[in-house]
């Protein structure tokens, strides 16, 4: 037998378990649809139409186990065309208001940020509650704007925002110890860049992880994708 192909000993028999070879066999009937499979018990081997018992190694079908854990993607992302829509709807909403005439309110982009201007610190408060109304309606959470106090600027007020995506370090391992104290056994979370990864071989306990997370005041609005 090549030597790449030999079972490699397990314990002092140099034989696998029942159940690890069970499970073996299950993943390379699943493979091997169209072949025989021989139950050994130092191996698994598989009979071709011909006749011929091609040893498999066990470590062929590691990656078979881990190819069925479940993961899903913890991320925090502004949609910016539902952003823009809310922007624009604030902006005609302001220009036909009687109580916004004669105090040179607007709103508009800076680049990524987001102005407000009016005569008065009072009306441009007014600006960022017409925006904020917008932003709910085009479902978008309050906790994506990060809003400034108002300040003066010349003749008149300026509000200065921006829209928060990304998850920070502080609130990623916040997400990860409610999910290491609170969530299912077994379930592990991996910090990736602005993103969080949580995988487990069930798939109910991430069902359960999501709806953990939906119950926490977290500091930022966060969203679950690219489900697999």
């Amino acid at each position: 037998m090549p030597a790449d192909l030999q079972s490699a000993p397990f314990g002092r028999s140099g034989n696998l378990p029942q159940c690890v070879l069970d499970e073996h066999l299950k993943i390379l009937q699943a493979r091997t649809p169209n072949h025989q499979l021989d139950r050994r018990r130092s191996q698994l081997c598989v009979s071709t139409t011909l006749g011929d018992q091609i040893p498999v190694h066990p470590l062929t079908t590691q990656g078979a186990f881990m190819a069925s854990e479940s993961s899903f993607d913890v991320v925090s992302k502004v949609d910016r065309q539902e952003a823009d829509n809310a922007l624009n709807q604030a902006a005609k909403e302001i220009n036909s208001r009687y109580d916004f005439r004669g105090t040179d309110a607007s709103i508009a982009w800076t680049g990524e940020a987001i102005q407000m201007k009016a005569v008065s610190e009072d009306r441009v408060k007014a600006i960022l509650d017409v925006f904020q109304s917008k932003l709910v309606k085009r479902g978008i959470s309050l906790k994506s704007l990060d809003d400034g106090e108002p300040y003066p600027s010349g003749k008149e007020y300026r509000i200065d925002a921006s829209l928060k995506e990304g998850i920070d370090k502080d609130n990623a391992k916040k997400i990860s110890k409610y999910i290491r104290d609170e969530g299912p056994k077994g379930v592990k979370s991996q910090i990736q860049g602005e993103e969080l990864r949580v995988s487990s071989k069930k798939r109910d306990d991430l069902q359960e992880v999501i709806s953990l997370l939906k119950g926490k005041d977290l500091d930022l609005d966060v969203q679950f994708v690219n489900y697999r």
